[in-house]
């Protein structure tokens, strides 16, 4: 069967001139392409960023610059201090995306955790391990370049510790990971010391004892809001395995601990105002471990993340009122 065209038609349409664009709609076209290009690249940089947990990062340089305070006497060296602070957080920013490599197929199963890069494929896998490869790598040199041998060590244990440790292994197969994970989350604490003074005193070991022991009963208020989240994921955190109560048990004796360990600082060269900052602050601490426990014996709604917001203000404070003790030196 013919296809009957007409070619009038077809030879007048050939014939028309072609119409230029217009300026104006060329430089509109330009600006949306240059606008998907922008919005593009600032997706990639924030899933990046993302990887690197900005917020874990912000409370572990609450407690490295109070301390620096502190093993200084008063002001430390500026160019110091942010060597350590950008230092720390391109290492802990290193640790944090390696955990989110290691950790891409429980991420994908825990609804809190579902929207991260890894998860989403915002990020490949490989990308991720280079990146995080790449700041442990510059963080290492930073250190080794400006601080000293201890820090740079305890930089990269930190880093070691928290990947292949606590990550690896202790998350996946026990209930007292929250416990010895912590290690790595009190480290900061020695790495200021160390890079002030070049070693590690008494007043350095008690503080990182504070956050050491502060971890428990500020992760397991998390742990106990995403019980199921974890559950799912085959995770063994303690709410997960053990009953309320004793989560709430262990939060209480956990947060009496952690409250005599800032209360032993005192004698250690400290003014009445850090003594009374860790005593207030630190009877409220006791105060929401006690209710969170006091709840799960009756049984109940604990309203975990009361304890989770106050732990962390908590610790601010008392950070705070190292450094402005040092000052006051």
């Amino acid at each position: 069967m013919t296809q009957l065209v007409d070619h009038s038609v077809v030879d007048q349409r050939a014939s028309e001139p072609v119409r230029p664009t217009s300026a104006a709609a060329l430089a509109r076209a330009q600006r949306q392409q240059t606008a998907g290009r922008r919005a593009g690249l600032a997706a990639v940089v924030k899933a990046y960023v993302s990887l690197t947990k900005p917020r874990i990062i912000e409370l572990l340089l609450i407690t490295t610059v109070p301390v620096m305070f502190l093993a200084k006497g008063g002001l430390p060296n500026l160019w110091l201090v942010l060597v350590v602070l950008v230092g720390g957080s391109l290492a802990a920013g290193a640790a944090n995306a390696l955990n989110c490599y290691i950790d891409r197929d429980i991420d994908q199963v825990m609804k809190r955790t579902s929207r991260r890069p890894l998860a989403t494929h915002t990020v490949s896998p490989r990308s991720a391990l280079v990146f995080g490869l790449t700041l442990a790598a510059v963080s290492t040199v930073l250190m080794a370049t400006f601080t000293n041998l201890l820090a740079t060590l305890l930089t990269v244990g930190a880093i070691a510790y928290y990947d292949l440790v606590y990550t690896l292994w202790l998350k996946r197969t026990t209930p007292q990971n929250t416990v010895w994970g912590g290690a790595c989350g009190a480290a900061p604490v020695l790495i200021g010391w160390a890079a002030v003074t070049g070693g590690l005193s008494w007043p350095a070991w008690v503080l990182f004892a504070v956050v050491f022991l502060w971890q428990p009963p500020h992760f397991y208020a998390l742990a106990i809001k995403f019980k199921a989240d974890y559950a799912r994921a085959g995770i063994p955190m303690l709410p997960v395995v053990a009953s309320m109560r004793r989560v709430g048990l262990e939060t209480v004796v956990y947060s009496w601990l952690t409250v005599a360990a800032s209360v032993a600082l005192w004698p250690l060269g400290m003014t009445p105002l850090y003594g009374v900052v860790a005593i207030v602050t630190g009877a409220m601490l006791l105060v929401e471990s006690h209710r969170l426990y006091n709840r799960a014996r009756r049984e109940e709604p604990l309203k975990p993340m009361r304890l989770f917001h106050w732990s962390v203000t908590y610790l601010t404070l008392l950070f705070v009122a190292i450094a402005v003790d040092a000052l006051l030196h």
